[in-house]
């Protein structure tokens, strides 16, 4: 197998692509990871979600990490991990424009925007429309990593 770096464009493409991945926080040393889905535009992440310990904690600590990968086979796949700063747009006059923005954009990428953060406000057993908030991960740094196979070892 071999490994190589992906360059910021490889990065973007497989972002804009796969639409999910996973959402790292920390608070008080302690990290808490959990699936997302996201729309991806130059230098950032939009996404959707419902009160609970992931939205508390970012809202503690706004530094993230979001990974996300395409897996094809053991030897046939790449994954890249953006770090980033947390912004929320809440439900409030003065931010209705950012939400519409971020809803367009999830419609626009998966018809499924809205089903992680539904799910976990249920496993929850609550669900209310106004604990509901759209968010953006200003991306600061990119990497990404991309394997395939080796004619070498194959021959």
């Amino acid at each position: 197998m071999l490994v190589r770096e992906m360059n910021q464009q490889e990065c973007e493409s497989l972002l804009a692509r796969v639409g999910r991945g996973r959402l790292a926080c920390v608070r008080n040393n302690q990290p808490y990871i959990v699936p997302i889905y996201f729309a991806f535009e130059p230098g950032r992440l939009y996404g959707f979600a419902t009160m609970g310990q992931k939205i508390e904690w970012l809202r503690l600590n706004p530094l993230v990490c979001v990974e996300a990968d395409e897996i094809l086979s053991h030897t046939e796949w790449q994954s890249v991990v953006v770090l980033g700063r947390y912004e929320e747009f809440r439900d409030v006059p003065e931010q209705l424009a950012e939400r519409l923005q971020v809803q367009a954009r999830l419609e626009q990428v998966n018809h499924l925007w809205w089903d992680t953060g539904f799910a976990a406000a249920q496993a929850r057993g609550r669900f209310d429309r106004d604990m509901t908030l759209f968010y953006c991960i200003h991306i600061q740094e990119i990497t990404g990593r991309r394997a395939s196979s080796d004619p070498v070892e194959q021959g």
